[in-house]
């Protein structure tokens, strides 16, 4: 793994048949690219879900920030933390 302070890297993601892109830290890829592998699903299936998720919120958060509070609340249940 990479260095955890590494300015974010920019791709393209497309959800829903639209191309966008997305400043992540490669903390926040690698992670999400492991959820996404361990659930047998590409990596813009997983960040669709996430956005279609994100976009139920009453006040929703960007993109991005909804990908980092998703693998943050992922970590955080794995542990005792806020239990």
């Amino acid at each position: 793994m990479q260095s955890p302070y590494h300015p974010p890297v920019k791709r393209s993601v497309e959800i829903a048949g639209h191309k966008t892109s997305v400043s992540l830290e490669p903390l926040f890829w690698d992670l999400l690219n492991h959820e996404a592998n361990a659930q047998s699903i590409p990596l813009n299936a997983l960040i669709a879900s996430i956005d279609a998720e994100r976009l139920k919120a009453e006040r929703p958060t960007g993109l991005a920030g909804a990908l980092r509070l998703w693998v943050a609340t992922q970590l955080v249940s794995q542990t005792s933390l806020y239990q």
